[in-house]
């Protein structure tokens, strides 16, 4: 991530926080992380992978697009990027997000919010997708959806896959 996209990334964050009410230390907490790696982040400075924005994403009770809306570069690590391309305003909240996975990636999701559904499209190459232990083969054309608010993992063998997903979070205190 370059440099204006990280203090972009950390001034919405500590926006969050704050208006949440939370000190550096209970979202750390909450979220996992050490306090210090927390203020880097809100500083700008850091290098956050994928799992902690969505960690920090999920104890803020915001979507992952939420988060990271304001930031125009793909996120990634591990043969793995991210760009969100849209972020429904409706509710139930619908984030659309382009995704592309090196080949032999493998790539181990956290469960987003209670009650998220992902649905995943492959548009070229292929990989196994899914909750853990339920992975499905996918090719070029091929849909899945399944929960997403357990953990679940994407892998690739021999090719690039490339693949538009979106994420419908449950409305607040409803989980299907």
């Amino acid at each position: 991530m370059d440099k204006l996209s990280l203090g972009t990334l950390g001034q919405h964050l500590q926006s969050l926080r704050l208006a949440r009410g939370w000190s550096l230390s209970q979202l750390a907490a909450a979220a996992g992380i050490a306090k210090s790696n927390l203020s880097r982040l809100e500083q700008g400075n850091g290098n956050p992978t994928l799992d902690t924005i969505w960690r920090l994403a999920v104890q803020l009770g915001v979507p992952f697009g939420t988060l990271v809306a304001p930031i125009s570069v793909p996120l990634g690590e591990d043969g793995v990027e991210v760009r969100l391309i849209d972020q429904g305003k409706a509710s139930p909240q619908v984030d659309a997000y382009w995704m592309r996975c090196a080949p032999h990636t493998l790539r181990h999701a956290e469960p987003h919010t209670p009650g998220a559904q992902e649905s995943l499209t492959v548009i070229s190459g292929s990989l196994e997708v899914g909750p853990e232990g339920a992975t499905k083969r996918l090719s070029a054309g091929d849909t899945l959806t399944f929960a997403a608010d357990r953990p679940h993992s994407y892998r690739t063998h021999d090719t690039w896959a490339t693949l538009l997903m979106t994420i419908v979070y449950a409305e607040q205190g409803e989980t299907p």
